[in-house]
């Protein structure tokens, strides 16, 4: 879809890559500057997943003709992405004014975690820092424990990498309109609390409390993740009253009267007890052939391994294996366009390739 279009990558961690790789799986051509000499980041692989579908050269952008590189290809480019602190980019030369000046119609995408100019802007911080601070962690767990969501998903990747690469797309589309580029100043901070007004609409009816475990969503027993006999664990989430009534009917509850009363916030306490001392009683498989195929709404939790084997990611080929990684296929999908798993490269890899187009250029 994104066919044509150039993305300048400057070697990030996180969000930033994320970006990248999604804007790659859309088909850009993204050019990933990767530092010359610089080892791989710990706690990452020499061909990361992120890269996918990637080239990369290697350059230190401390060097003057390295730099002079780097503008060069910054001159080519539909979009740029960078993860820095506010300010290295200038420091570098790099900034949107330079960059701007070469090349006017440039989507200049920046990802921070507290923005480009906040009282924060300045400090460090990670996904958990900047979700506790604009309320997106708050509703995150039971009550009685303390707020937790899956590594990186809700700041990093929801609240960062979504919203750049929805910025720099707006940004290419008003490019293409009026020829003048901008700058995306896409802050975690920022997304995940954007992320929370489908939960603020819920207050206008009622349906949020600000009390943790007293809301629609976070308080009912029918809305939970349940402990199983075998130590696995099963999802329940049947708010619509039929699927409340279908979820009785298999858990043999139909004509319990306490559980009749569905949105009655007094008794959810007693009902979540009731049926966490069900669930202990089979193991979570059993469970899940019991539910399987109706419109209970429960489904077991997964591993991303046997998320790989479920007959969902076997038919819609989600999850999937690539020299030997597993990793989760490209999305969106679209109804004219095929993706297909593409490697990633080494550090490096396609610096003689990509110089020797810009020299032809010239």
């Amino acid at each position: 879809m994104l066919n044509g279009l150039r993305v300048i990558e400057i070697e990030g961690l996180g969000p930033g890559p994320f970006a990248a790789m999604l804007m790659a799986d859309l088909g850009a051509d993204v050019v990933t500057i990767h530092r010359k000499g610089g080892g791989v980041t710990p706690g990452m692989p020499e061909r990361s997943v992120l890269d996918r579908g990637k080239r990369s050269i290697a350059l230190n952008l401390k060097d003057d003709d390295d730099l002079a590189v780097a503008k060069r290809l910054i001159g080519t480019a539909d979009a740029l992405i960078e993860g820095f602190r506010p300010g290295v980019m200038e420091k570098l030369g790099l900034g949107p004014e330079p960059c701007h000046a070469q090349n006017p119609k440039l989507v200049y995408g920046r990802m921070t975690g507290w923005g480009q100019d906040s009282p924060l802007s300045d400090t460090a911080g990670h996904d958990l820092n900047y979700i506790s601070l604009s309320g997106a962690l708050w509703y995150a767990s039971t009550p009685d424990q303390a707020p937790q969501t899956p590594a990186t998903l809700v700041g990093d990747i929801g609240g960062g990498a979504m919203y750049l690469v929805a910025g720099i797309l707006a940004g290419l589309l008003n490019a293409q309109r009026t020829g003048h580029g901008t700058v995306v100043d896409a802050a975690i901070y920022d997304g995940s609390a954007h992320m929370m007004n489908l939960l603020m609409s819920m207050r206008q009816t009622g349906n949020l409390s600000e009390a943790r475990g007293q809301s629609l969503l976070d308080g009912p027993h029918w809305s939970r993740t349940y402990t199983c006999a075998d130590g696995g664990f099963i999802t329940v989430q049947c708010l619509e009253p039929k699927f409340y009534t279908r979820f009785l009917h298999l858990m043999g509850l139909s004509n319990d009267d306490t559980f009749q009363q569905q949105f009655n916030p007094s008794l959810w306490p007693d009902q979540t007890r009731c049926l966490a001392a069900i669930f202990l009683t089979r193991p979570r498989d059993h469970w899940a052939d019991l539910f399987r195929g109706t419109d209970a709404c429960v489904a077991p939790v997964l591993s991303p391994e046997e998320a790989q084997t479920h007959e969902m990611s076997i038919t819609r080929q989600t999850w999937l294996q690539v020299n030997g990684t597993l990793q989760a296929a490209a999305a969106p999908r679209f109804s004219d366009h095929q993706w297909h798993p593409k490697p990633s490269p080494a550090r490096g890899e396609h610096t003689d390739e990509i110089l020797a187009g810009l020299n032809a250029q010239s």
